[in-house]
């Protein structure tokens, strides 16, 4: 089977087109326009790069809720409920539901089917996912943990148990997703047990214009003081983490300045690393033994300096400081704990997934 994959994120959409089970996809990535609008015009210049052929559409939403926990086949359900969770996942939900439309309406003829990136974490105990607030808000509210980038830290974790050659059954991990979003899981045996992020996308590490956890004093002080809620959510949303501080979300680019001296540079990149090490050792704490730190995401694949950095601070967990650059997936530093690099892979989960849910179906794959 053929699989369409298309992955809305903050900034691009990404589609692959990939048969299930094969490493190999032909891939398109187009930027999104200025707004909220145009989900038809960016589906339909996806398209026009990927061949024709697919059997079925698959599709990355952030957020399921407590509902959605596997991958499902859409339906006007499904779209209400992403749509009723943008509150949660305001850079995400409501882009996915416009590009599943867009999808529904240009391949009408075919299955379609969500992937959601909160369903790994469906395996986080109780005491992991309860935040310690008052108990009518939890109930009232459905507060809980949920965590993100599900989708990237379930191929993570498989590939990476195949560099180091060992079953992911037996192995005990930290996978670090950095990109423009960040988030840090702790896997032990192919589960998750601990992530950063957490009610929403918000939680945790600094990201490329997401603050990451503050004080939320400070949140209360800003409403004290008269900021609406909606310039609240933009300015946590768009106008924080390494642009707030090195004036670009480009990791890139602040490398560039950070090596021509450039002061903002230098303290955007050192405050990333600060908190992604400290990510990384509190999740570890959830592990009964560390015996791998894995980088992915476009930062966490591409950037040595990144990567040198952070594992230099995890000096105290025994990690080794990895400075060198990685091609594709790789293992830098034997360990234990061992250091490696995998190459985020979204749509080969999504691709196999959505073969898996069609085949248990008794639907006919087409129409």
């Amino acid at each position: 089977m053929r699989i369409l994959v298309l992955n809305p994120g903050s900034s691009t959409l990404k589609g692959s087109l990939l048969a299930a089970g094969e490493d190999d996809a032909v891939t398109a990535t187009v930027d999104w326009p200025a707004g909220e609008a145009g989900a038809d015009a960016v589906v339909g210049s996806v398209l026009d790069e990927l061949p024709r052929g697919a059997d079925a559409v698959g599709y990355r939403v952030v957020h399921g809720g407590t509902a959605y926990r596997v991958p499902t086949r859409v339906d006007d359900a499904l779209l209400a409920a992403v749509e009723e969770l943008d509150a949660l996942a305001p850079l995400h939900n409501r882009r996915a539901a416009a590009v599943i439309r867009a999808g529904q309406a240009l391949l009408p003829n075919l299955p379609h089917v969500a992937c959601f990136d909160t369903a790994f974490h469906a395996t986080l105990s109780e005491e992991a996912r309860r935040y310690p607030l008052p108990p009518d808000w939890v109930e009232r509210w459905g507060i809980r943990r949920f965590g993100f980038h599900g989708l990237s830290v379930a191929w993570s974790t498989g590939r990476a148990a195949q560099l180091l050659g060992r079953p992911a059954e037996e192995l005990r991990m930290v996978v670090a997703h950095l990109g423009s979003g960040c988030s840090v899981t702790a896997v032990e045996a192919g589960r998750s047990v601990d992530t950063s992020m957490g009610h929403t996308p918000f939680e945790g590490l600094m990201m490329g214009t997401r603050s990451g956890s503050v004080d939320p004093g400070i949140l209360l002080r800003l409403l004290d003081g008269g900021i609406a809620t909606d310039q609240l959510a933009d300015g946590l949303t768009h106008r924080s983490g390494l642009l707030a501080i090195g004036g670009t979300a480009s990791a890139q680019e602040l490398e560039q300045r950070d090596a021509a001296g450039d002061a903002d540079a230098a303290l955007a990149l050192a405050m990333f690393a600060r908190r992604a090490a400290a990510a990384i050792a509190s999740a570890a704490t959830a592990l009964s033994n560390l015996d791998a730190v894995v980088f992915t995401g476009g930062i966490g694949e591409h950037s040595a300096a990144v990567r040198s950095a952070i594992t230099g601070r995890l000096a105290v967990l025994d990690v080794p400081s990895v400075s060198t650059s990685a091609d594709g997936d790789a293992v830098l530093a034997e360990g234990p704990p061992a250091v490696v690099v995998v190459r985020a892979r979204e749509d080969r989960v999504i691709a196999d997934e959505v073969n898996r849910t069609l085949q248990v179906t008794d639907e006919p794959l087409l129409g």
